[in-house]
């Protein structure tokens, strides 16, 4: 569950580990924030106050969760649209190899477009999440397409310049074609006519009857059903194809594990260091019972000052509610500001017990609350670059019952 921010921030951090460092924690007076806009989005920067005066192992483990954060960058993409990873590509070899003037009209519109596309993580808006084109002609784009040596396109085996540019055009130019990535029209097939990448070749219908099957609704700790995988249909058979390392998605997922694996290394606690080892653990099984077993070990450390948000979480993305989106976001606790918030979040009880609502929706005992202030280390996937104010995980009810939630606001 999270609150957004409408607006924009990118990392503008540079992870340094040197142990020399000034120990000012406050923002520099003359940053600046803005750093560009376009279409309908300004880019922010954001610092990280109190950096420079961590020690080095701090900084190493903050360095090796960022970057298990980066690589799984391309799985959102992959998520959101199955040819998006084709189309950035694409896009990126075009920005590469253009060998006129920057300032040409024309140009200036395709650079609004490849920027749009690695903002909202592919081709659909990242709120509206409909499909959004160049606002160039098709005879612009494939000039500059032209300017590409064939070995840096992603061409299939077998398959041409020609043959490729035709397959591409109707991809970037046709606003009706795979138009909305996640379609919750009445009267329509909410899977079926949604562009995300969460399905192949089934319909809401089956989707519905595969997971009716399985779900079991006295189950008290039930497992987040479909929340790491895509269902698909082959030879008439209904499965899913979970991500994991060895699975789905299995190249980037394999550079994670290493990435927190070093960071497990380094933990500042045996808390921290339990709760990085069953998320290893998680993505080297798939297995969601060990994402549950992860997402309580985490809820119950609040010593730590460094904190990860990892895994495919919000379920926004897939129209029945299911597959969770690729997110992580590294996080430093502010100390100063999360002694205010701990001022409100330590008297939850009170609140419980006064709040205007019936007797019998009360609860009798408040647990596990944790309120914090942060600051965004970094973030990826979903998070980012269009980042969240505020975080409360884990989504699961019988956990959040059971043993509480973390109440996360970034302050930077």
């Amino acid at each position: 569950m999270r609150l957004f921010l409408l607006g924009l921030m990118s990392v503008a951090l540079l992870l340094s580990c040197k142990e020399e460092a000034s120990v000012s924690s406050a923002p520099a007076d003359d940053f600046k924030y803005v750093s560009e806009q376009f279409a309908d989005l300004r880019i922010l920067r954001y610092q990280v106050p109190g950096f420079e005066s961590l020690d080095l192992k701090t900084k190493k483990l903050l360095y090796y969760l960022s970057q298990a954060a980066i690589s799984g960058r391309d799985i959102i993409y992959d998520q959101n649209y199955k040819y998006n990873l084709v189309i950035r590509r694409t896009l990126e070899a075009m920005v590469r190899n253009h060998l006129g003037s920057g300032n040409n009209e024309n140009y200036a519109h395709f650079m609004t477009y490849v920027k749009r596309v690695w903002f909202s993580n592919g081709i659909h808006h990242h709120y509206s999440t409909i499909k959004f084109t160049p606002d160039i002609t098709k005879k612009y784009f494939l000039q500059l397409l032209d300017a590409v040596p064939e070995e840096e396109l992603p061409l299939k085996k077998g398959q041409t310049r020609e043959e490729f540019s035709q397959w591409l055009l109707p991809l970037i130019f046709d606003e009706n074609l795979d138009r909305k990535r996640v379609n919750l029209d009445a009267g329509v097939d909410h899977v079926a006519q949604s562009a995300n990448h969460y399905y192949d070749g089934v319909t809401q219908a089956e989707v519905e009857a595969f997971y009716a099957g399985k779900i079991k609704k006295d189950d008290p700790q039930p497992i987040s059903y479909g929340l790491n995988s895509r269902l698909v249909k082959e030879n008439g058979v209904i499965r899913e194809k979970v991500w994991k390392v060895g699975g789905l998605y299995g190249s980037a997922l394999e550079k994670v594990v290493m990435w927190l694996e070093k960071a497990r290394d380094v933990a500042q606690n045996e808390k921290q260091q339990r709760w990085l080892s069953l998320l290893i653990d998680y993505y080297k099984t798939g297995d969601l019972k060990t994402f549950d077993d992860f997402s309580i070990a985490w809820v119950e450390d609040t010593e730590s000052d460094v904190d990860l948000i990892h895994g495919f979480i919000e379920v926004y993305g897939d129209a029945l509610g299911y597959r969770g989106a690729y997110e992580a976001i590294v996080q430093l606790k502010d100390p100063v500001a999360s002694k205010r918030i701990e001022a409100i979040s330590s008297r939850a009880q009170w609140f419980e017990d006064n709040s205007p609502i019936m007797e019998a929706h009360k609860k009798a005992e408040v647990k596990g609350i944790s309120a914090n202030v942060i600051s965004a280390v970094f973030e990826a996937g979903d998070a980012a670059p269009s980042t969240p104010i505020g975080v409360n995980l884990p989504n699961a009810n019988w956990i959040r019952a059971s043993h509480g939630s973390k109440s996360i606001n970034l302050g930077n």
